[in-house]
């Protein structure tokens, strides 16, 4: 592995100082960039953005000096549909691709591992995915 995506609720505990997160997340992140590359794609980008009212303040945020922007594979976008067709046939309720997937499918193709607090679709979905998350 050479390389760790952060998702972004991992990220947003930080930004946020999340009371029940933020310990966990800041101390998974500083761990991770300390053996691994952080990576972020324009998935995480867009959910993270909800929190700033400039992009300048966004990129101020996700320095590319600790975050490398990667794009998603084609073959990540592939494997987020089939997944979450998987997903759907299962009663899963969401009408439109979840962003989960596509991050989760990113990390898959790329042979990365995967920072975030909600792994249980993760899980499901992604089954050879590693994962660093917390203990459930």
């Amino acid at each position: 592995m050479t390389a760790v995506v952060v998702d972004s609720n991992v990220l947003l505990d930080l930004m946020s100082e999340d009371a029940a997160w933020f310990t966990w997340s800041a101390s998974a992140i500083e761990r991770a960039a300390e053996e691994f590359r952080l990576v972020i794609n324009a998935v995480i980008y867009s959910e993270v953005a909800v929190r700033y009212s400039k992009i300048e303040d966004l990129d101020a945020a996700l320095p590319k000096s600790m975050f490398d922007r990667e794009p998603i594979p084609y073959e990540a976008a592939f494997l987020a549909g089939k997944s979450f067709l998987t997903y759907r046939q299962r009663g899963g309720v969401k009408r439109s691709p979840l962003p989960d997937f596509m991050i989760g499918a990113h990390a898959a193709v790329a042979g990365y591992q995967l920072l975030t607090r909600d792994a249980g679709r993760y899980r499901t979905y992604f089954p050879r995915l590693r994962l660093i998350a917390p203990e459930q």
